[in-house]
């Protein structure tokens, strides 16, 4: 009998979905005891841990639906090895303010310059603000939508990618697009002026998107969109990941 108390309050705290409540309350209570703490003021701390804990496990839950390749921070980025990328530019960003304002980044240079590196991190910093984040790769998303087509779900998804905060896209201008994928990538843009934040990563100038969309109309129609609200990363320098391996190599030596 004296254990029934606690089955109906764990059961009770299982269907209020409170596991935070469930795996602290009897610690918790001990520690306020011998503290000489009210049962308000235990309350306060048992919420607050159910706060902490509940914000954590939607972080992680925005950060796997995000599909990144890989989880990196700004706080792991070498700034002084791509000295052309202002870091307080970057930091600003990391704020996520311009996700609010629905502005768009796009971050420019060459292979191996931690463009990834740096799209990664601002969609962490966004996820951990709370903000929806997609991320995937130019090539990807162009076949995943030519597929939608053909099995007759596109405006799902389109409306799914419509809606996010943050769309990244990552490696613009690595593969030429065919006519078709190039019309759906710009549909989605068009979908999401003004009403979400896309950034997208790429290895070509501005003057050198005509390569990768084939027609000078349609990429001249995809950039006014695009850089109406844009911040742009200049990331020219030596190759990032080259710096990065020789650092290690000189770490490993010593």
């Amino acid at each position: 009998m004296t254990d029934t108390p606690k089955i109906l309050l764990a059961d009770h705290l299982k269907t209020l979905k409170l596991p935070t409540f469930l795996r602290e309350y009897e610690k918790l209570a001990r520690q306020c005891a011998a503290e000489g703490l009210d049962h308000v003021q235990f309350l306060a701390r048992l919420v607050e841990l159910e706060l902490i804990d509940r914000e954590r496990r939607m972080i992680e839950r925005r950060i796997k639906a995000a599909k990144f390749p890989a989880t990196k921070s700004l706080d792991s980025f070498d700034f002084k090895a791509i000295p052309k990328l202002n870091k307080m530019q970057v930091l600003e960003l990391a704020r996520c303010n311009w996700i609010e304002r629905r502005e768009n980044v796009i971050a420019l240079g060459p292979s191996g310059t931690g463009k990834t590196h740096v799209a990664l991190g601002l969609g962490l910093a966004a996820c951990q603000k709370g903000l929806s984040v997609s991320f995937t790769t130019a090539a990807t998303l162009v076949n995943e939508m030519m597929e939608a087509r053909d099995e007759r779900r596109l405006l799902r998804l389109q409306k799914q990618l419509a809606g996010v905060k943050l769309l990244i896209i990552d490696e613009l201008g690595f593969v030429p697009l065919s006519k078709t994928g190039a019309e759906l990538l710009f549909e989605l843009i068009s979908q999401r002026y003004e009403r979400g934040s896309t950034l997208i990563t790429s290895n070509l100038p501005f003057d050198e998107w005509t390569e990768t969309f084939g027609a000078e109309r349609l990429t001249g129609a995809l950039l006014d969109r695009l850089t109406h609200h844009v911040n742009i990363l200049e990331m020219n320098g030596d190759s990032y990941r080259l710096s990065q391996s020789r650092a290690r190599k000189a770490r490993a030596a010593t």
